[in-house]
């Protein structure tokens, strides 16, 4: 097991993180941070997880309680730029912060899950001093949510605060997408969109105009919200939100999600199996119907009317029984599916199976915290403001903050050296999104919105050829 003593003081290339906690976003964030660069030390009270990352990756390693002082000063707190704490306990996260924060200048996240917390997020993040508060279950049921919203897309995606959707979608049999090529579809929808990224037989394409797509391409695009859904109407999906979901087992996304479709108007029937879970929940949301019964028995899905309902959300904390009442729903009915999985074993066999729209709440947690991280190394003239990865992490999608004068301002885009395999797909100008031609100029004060198969990029200036 490699120890902290050793590790960088002065690493120019990346950013000096302790992570607290090694499950399964942990484990993520590990991943995705050390490919970036930057020099990581975990802290976990596991000797075996610690033994089994530190083998994996180019990471220090040190087995003890995240909130003492002691563990944090040989972890080399006083160098550090960056804690994330995210073990199980949202106690245990907020106190490896504070402890942080009193003793480094570092930065600190931590991720809190219980609802009576996320009620005061700012509240903590001021007083605590806190550079973010994440919470997966919210955010997962956010997610859901913007699909059940728009229930023929496969994944949506806000930026620009809302104002602008990426969007993905499976071009059906006989849609008149078909054999047709990008910028035909243009002159014939008359709505502004782009297309930033297709999925073809598994690989991913940054398309041009001359693209034609084909039957089951996997298409992901950008418009504004209300011409997000003129343009699907136009090419034959429906875009009104479903009028009542179907939700298998009562946790804190289960919470999350009934609550804000019940806001929506949306009807929400939760299956729980432990009846005291039914009590709090039937207290906390009265609204929903809540029935004491084991969601994934057969018997009980047909009495409850799944072959009825629009939608369907199994989130039990099992990913074995997701998938299956996943699968079991499809065969059933046409009802709208989405899966939320925790662990990403097996990627390739999910990826086969036909699961609807799929969520992993680990990936929404580690995006979060990457963007903040790439911000925070920059030291140019541009910010990051949202980031997610698309087509299980081939392709990314940043929406940049642009601060001062560059390379990439006041210039027609036509004349940028733009990388290959990349698009700017919109402009955000004092809250106007803009869907760029080659005339169009990126100014500071705008965001900007990327999509590249590129990895990496911590400054609206990567985009440009070196």
């Amino acid at each position: 097991m490699k120890s902290p003593v050793n590790r960088h003081k002065n690493n120019r290339n990346g950013l000096n993180i302790i992570i607290v906690g090694c499950g399964k976003v942990g484990c993520t964030l590990v991943e995705q941070l050390s490919q970036e660069g930057h020099d990581i030390t975990i802290i976990d009270k596991s000797v075996e997880k610690i033994q089994a990352l530190t083998n994996l990756y180019d990471i220090m390693g040190l087995v003890g309680n995240g909130a003492s002082y002691s563990v944090q000063m040989e972890a080399g707190i006083e160098n550090t730029d960056l804690i994330i704490a995210v073990t199980d306990s949202d106690e245990l996260n907020l106190l490896c912060c504070t402890v942080a924060r009193r003793v480094a200048k570092c930065a600190a996240i931590a991720r809190v899950r219980t609802p009576d917390y996320s009620e005061e997020v700012s509240y903590l993040r001021d007083k605590l001093g806190l550079a973010m508060i994440i919470n997966p279950e919210l955010e997962a049921a956010k997610e859901v949510a913007r699909i059940l919203y728009l229930p023929t897309a496969l994944e949506v995606n806000t930026f620009a605060h809302g104002q602008a959707e990426l969007i993905k979608f499976k071009v059906p049999k006989d849609n008149m997408l078909v054999s047709m090529a990008i910028s035909e579809l243009s002159r014939q929808t008359n709505v502004s969109f782009i297309i930033c990224a297709i999925e073809r037989n598994g690989e991913v394409i940054i398309p041009t105009g001359n693209f034609v797509f084909q039957e089951d391409d996997y298409v992901s695009f950008v418009s504004t919200r209300a011409a997000a859904r003129e343009f699907l109407k136009k090419i034959g999906f429906k875009t009104n939100q479903v009028k009542d979901t179907m939700i298998i087992g009562g946790g804190k996304v289960a919470y999350y999600l009934t609550k804000q479709l019940i806001n929506y108007g949306i009807s929400v029937k939760i299956i729980e199996i432990n009846k005291k879970r039914c009590e709090e929940l039937s207290v906390l949301l009265p609204k929903a119907i809540i029935i004491n019964g084991d969601g994934t028995d057969e018997e009980v899905l047909k009495e409850e009317g799944i072959a009825y309902t629009e939608s369907f959300v199994p989130l039990t904390g099992i990913d074995e029984e997701n998938i299956m009442l996943t699968l079991h729903a499809k065969k059933s009915s046409s009802t709208k599916v989405i899966t939320k999985i925790n662990r990403i074993t097996f990627k390739d066999v999910i990826n086969n199976l036909d699961l609807g729209s799929v969520v992993y709440p680990r990936f929404i947690t580690a995006e979060a915290i990457i963007a903040y991280v790439r911000a925070k190394k920059n030291s140019m003239g541009s910010n990051i403001d949202t980031l997610y990865h698309m087509f299980d992490s081939r392709v990314e999608a940043i929406e940049f903050r642009v601060e001062e004068k560059s390379s990439v301002t006041d210039i027609p885009i036509m004349e940028l050296s733009l990388k290959n395999n990349l698009l700017i797909c919109f402009i955000n100008r004092n809250g106007r999104i803009i869907l760029p031609n080659g005339q169009d100029c990126i100014k500071v004060g705008d965001t900007v919105m990327v999509a590249t198969t590129h990895k990496g990029f911590n400054d609206i200036n990567d985009i440009l050829k070196k």
